[in-house]
């Protein structure tokens, strides 16, 4: 019996592995309040090393700031907005839509048997619900298009490549 519950133990780790996504360190926020996206990716492409990691910002997500990755080359798109805000009295009138982090060099791959954090800071919308992060995961060889999304509801169980979901909960009285 001794020996069995290593094996199981191993096994039940390696199902977890050719399973996990990209996730958020912090999946949970007050509407309304500012927040750091902490983008995990915790493996590569089936053995192959990510070159690039780009991120599609959920709509409501203002003011979005990319942080620099020393080895990795940023790369930013923005879009204009249908209904423009007031932010620091001046109108803004384009938005961050995208964010990639691409590898400078080889040296610079995150292997597959790594892991790594990609982050970006912006504020939430005031209304609490569900907001959803695409992430395109580029490999040597291969990629994930991390950007499934339920067609209702906010349980990504059963989709293969689900987008990252954060939850956005009332805030406090």
């Amino acid at each position: 019996m001794q020996i069995i519950k290593p094996i199981l133990f191993s096994a039940l780790l390696l199902s977890a592995a050719a399973h996990a996504h990209v996730t958020l360190e912090q999946p949970e926020a007050p509407a309304g309040s500012p927040y750091k996206a902490v983008l995990r990716i915790g493996h590569g492409c089936e053995g192959s090393a990510t070159t690039r990691v780009s991120v599609i910002l959920p709509p409501g997500f203002r003011g979005a700031k990319p942080v620099p990755k020393p080895g990795w080359t940023l790369a930013l798109r923005r879009e204009k907005l249908a209904t423009p805000y007031e932010s620091h009295g001046r109108s803004v009138t384009e938005e961050l839509a995208e964010v990639s982090w691409t590898a400078s060099s080889e040296a610079s791959y995150l292997q597959d048997d790594w892991y790594d954090e990609f982050a970006l800071r912006g504020s939430l919308p005031a209304t609490p619900g569900t907001l959803w992060f695409k992430v395109k995961q580029t490999c040597v060889k291969g990629e994930w298009d991390w950007s499934e999304v339920p067609a209702s509801g906010s349980s990504s169980k059963g989709l293969k490549a689900p987008a990252v979901r954060l939850e956005l909960r009332p805030t406090a009285p």
